[in-house]
């Protein structure tokens, strides 16, 4: 069974969750947001032919979606490729899409699983390492992440991130002409409208530190390198969109650039890339430095801002 609709004036910057839940709830019987986020996750919902699984993507006036219940799931992300390994170590170039753990017992296809995937490929034995978290990077993010494969390894690299000695640069596209600049605040969970942000109140939060320089001046946007001095979470995302910057395919941290008039750009995925990763070797102590190349839907969406008329 299929459904069409146009997305009217008084749905404009709902999320799509939300108009799914306005237009297919009943009088007696609201459409549970569980059940909204899984038609999107399951690709049930296109625009315009292209599926969208994002279900914080925010519409706009006189978009013609799709409900399809019958639309066949879509493909997995591509599997993570193991960047480098060895008994300590290992670290992976992770697509978008992809957790970097379980948010929950239930969720599959994570990072995690990605790299058990792939030594099974390889053939390794039914008794797999241990992977312990040091360092994740959000799901729409995409490129380079660390585990750790021993508990050495692990209690090595977690001092090195809370000391900040860590070398961690991004790749990014932001809204508008953004310009060379230190960003410095200090984040708290909820800044008060139930959003992470920069603390409203002295005394709060914990500081980070965001240094951004510009690579590419697009017609409507920035090509950006983002080091990271900190690593707090989706630091860089609240940091440029704060600056009045969002990151290109954000849907979280745009509500307030489009409260100001602005109209988000349009993309499949959040332009975000971990693009090079550094730290002393737990065991070698020699420093190891990797570096990731924007990935092909990544590339492509670069260049199509390259050709957009300004």
């Amino acid at each position: 069974m299929k459904q069409e609709f146009l997305i009217d004036p008084e749905e404009n910057g709902l999320t799509l969750s939300a108009v799914l839940r306005r237009r297919l709830s009943q009088p007696q019987a609201p459409l549970p947001w569980s059940k909204a986020k899984e038609l999107c996750e399951s690709g049930k919902v296109s625009l315009e032919g292209r599926r969208l699984l994002d279900p914080s993507f925010r519409v706009k006036t006189g978009q013609a979606y799709c409900i399809d219940e019958h639309a066949r799931p879509p493909k997995p992300p591509t599997a993570a490729q193991i960047v480098f390994e060895d008994a300590h170590v290992i670290v992976i170039d992770k697509p978008a899409g992809v957790s970097s753990v379980p948010f929950d017992a239930k969720e599959k296809g994570t990072a995690m699983d990605a790299i058990r995937e792939a030594w099974r490929h390889k053939g390794r034995s039914s008794v797999e390492p241990p992977l312990f978290t040091v360092h994740r990077i959000d799901k729409e993010t995409s490129g380079l992440l660390a585990f750790a494969k021993s508990r050495r390894a692990e209690t090595w690299l977690k001092e090195l991130f809370q000391a900040h000695d860590i070398e961690r640069s991004y790749l990014c596209v932001a809204h508008g002409r953004m310009r060379d600049r230190d960003i410095e605040s200090m984040l708290e969970d909820d800044r008060g409208d139930g959003l992470r942000g920069s603390a409203r109140r002295p005394g709060t939060g914990k500081r980070a530190v965001t240094h951004v320089r510009v690579l590419e001046d697009l017609p409507l946007a920035t090509l950006c390198e983002v080091r990271l001095e900190t690593g707090r979470t989706h630091q860089i995302r609240i940091h440029l969109s704060e600056a009045g910057h969002p990151v290109v395919g954000e849907r979280v941290y745009i509500r307030d650039y489009m409260h100001a008039g602005f109209e988000p750009i349009e993309c499949p995925r959040l332009l975000l890339h971990a693009a090079t990763l550094g730290f002393l070797h737990p065991v070698t102590r020699k420093r190891v430095r990797f570096s990731s190349p924007i990935p092909k839907e990544f590339a492509a969406e670069l260049e199509r801002l390259r050709q957009i008329n300004g």
